[in-house]
C-alpha cells in the first residue's frame, strides 16, 4: 500500500524515504471504482431454480439488485426480495461472490459500466407454500418460474447463468462462499470440473418403496447405495453430459448388500440396492468420474420430487445398520483411476 502524506510536495529522498508516497485524494483517486449488487438463488423441492421475467429486458434473472448507497450487500438482498416477489426474509449465508469486469458486453457505453462486485446468497428451499405466497409488484417483475438447472443457459445472459450454475454447486458442496471472475469459480471443485448439472436431471418422481421389488413388477434398472466408510457413497459423473448417476452394485467389490427399495415408473421399477463398498476396480468405465460425495449431496444432484426424502431416510436407516458415521458435507472427493481397496477406503474413515 502506498504511504500517505498531507504534504504531496514534499520529496520522498528529503524525508531519507523511498517508496511511493501519495496524498490521500491521489491514494482515493487511484482505486477502482465497482458497482456492487446482491442476488438470491432460489430452489423449489425439485432442485429447480427460481428465475423472474423483467419487463426491461428479455433474459431471465435471479432475484435481486443492486445495493443501495451505505447498504449492506445481505440487507439489499432482503430489500429486493420484498420489493420483487412480496417475501420477507433474512439471507445472512453467501454462496459466491462475483467479479464482473467493466469490458462484459451488453451494457450501453454511455452507461460507462466500471465492473461490478455481485453477490449471491443462499435463499434456501421454497415449500409449495411459500411459491404461493409470492406477489409481484405492479410493474418491472412480470413473472416467475422454476428452471432446471441446465436450462440456464438458454433463458438467461451467459455470465448469469454461469455464475447461478456455479452458485448451486457451491451450495452442493457445502464449503464455503466460492470466489468466482465473470461466472467461474477461481478454485473449481470436482463439480465445477466436471460441469455437472449442464445437462437435464432425468426425472424420477414415482413414490418410495421400501424392501424388494414385488416379481409382478420389472426392474427397468438397478442401481445401488455403495457406502465408503466415513458414511459417504459412491457417485458416477459423465464426463461427456455432467450428468450423475448412482453405481450398479457391480461398481465396486461390497459387503452386507441388500435389497433397500424401488420407484414404479411407466415402464417398469427403479431398483435400489445398499452395501458396504470395500474396493474399486482399476478404470472400470474412462467415461464416468468416481466421487465421493454424502447421500445429500446425491439427492440434490438428483430430481426425484418429494420422494426423494423418503428414500433419503431409508438410506441413513440402511448406513446406521451398517454401523457407520454420519458424513460431514464436504465437496465431492474424486477417486483415482487406478482403482481403490480396502486399504484406500480404509484411510477415508
Amino acid at each position: 500500500m502506498p504511504q500517505l502524506t498531507d504534504q504531496g510536495a514534499i520529496d520522498a529522498h528529503e524525508r531519507g524515504r523511498t517508496g511511493t508516497w501519495m496524498t490521500p485524494a491521489e491514494y482515493g483517486a487511484s482505486r477502482a471504482a465497482v458497482w456492487t449488487a446482491a442476488v438470491v438463488l432460489v430452489t423449489d423441492v425439485r432442485g429447480r431454480i427460481l428465475v423472474q421475467s423483467v419487463d426491461y429486458r428479455a433474459d431471465r434473472l435471479l432475484p435481486g439488485g443492486a445495493v443501495d448507497a451505505g447498504e449492506a450487500p445481505s440487507a439489499a438482498a432482503a430489500r429486493e426480495l420484498r420489493e420483487e416477489l412480496g417475501v420477507d426474509g433474512r439471507y445472512p449465508r453467501g454462496l459466491a461472490v462475483d467479479w464482473i469486469p467493466a469490458d462484459t458486453p451488453g451494457f450501453p457505453p454511455e452507461m460507462c459500466f466500471p465492473g461490478e462486485i455481485l453477490h449471491v446468497y443462499d435463499g434456501g428451499t421454497w415449500t409449495p407454500d411459500r411459491i404461493e405466497a409470492v406477489r409481484l409488484p405492479a410493474q418491472e417483475i412480470t413473472g416467475i418460474h422454476f428452471a432446471e438447472p441446465a436450462d440456464l443457459p438458454a433463458l438467461m445472459d451467459p455470465g448469469d447463468a454461469r455464475r447461478a450454475l456455479s452458485a448451486l454447486r457451491a451450495r452442493i458442496n457445502g464449503s464455503g462462499t466460492a470466489l468466482l471472475e465473470d461466472g467461474r469459480p477461481t478454485a473449481p471443485t470436482a463439480l465445477d470440473r466436471l460441469g455437472v448439472l449442464r445437462t437435464r436431471r432425468i426425472p424420477q418422481h414415482g413414490a418410495w418403496h421400501p424392501g424388494r421389488v414385488p416379481e409382478r413388477l420389472s426392474v427397468r434398472d438397478l442401481s445401488a447405495w455403495l457406502f465408503a466408510p466415513d458414511g459417504r457413497v459412491l457417485l458416477l459423473i459423465s464426463r461427456a453430459t455432467g450428468a450423475a448417476h448412482l453405481p450398479p452394485p457391480t461398481a465396486g467389490s461390497t459387503e452386507d448388500a441388500v435389497p433397500l427399495g424401488y420407484r414404479h415408473g411407466e415402464q417398469g421399477a427403479h431398483a435400489r440396492a445398499a452395501g458396504r463398498l470395500t474396493g474399486l476396480a482399476p478404470g472400470a468405465d474412462a467415461e464416468y468420474a468416481r466421487l465421493l460425495a454424502t447421500p445429500e449431496q446425491v439427492r440434490e444432484l438428483s430430481d426425484w420430487g418429494r420422494a426423494g426424502d423418503d428414500e433419503l431416510a431409508a438410506v441413513h436407516a440402511a448406513r446406521a445398520r451398517l454401523g457407520l458415521p454420519v458424513p460431514t458435507r464436504t465437496p465431492p472427493t474424486e477417486l483415482p483411476d487406478e482403482g481403490a481397496r480396502r486399504s484406500h477406503f480404509a484411510g477415508i474413515a
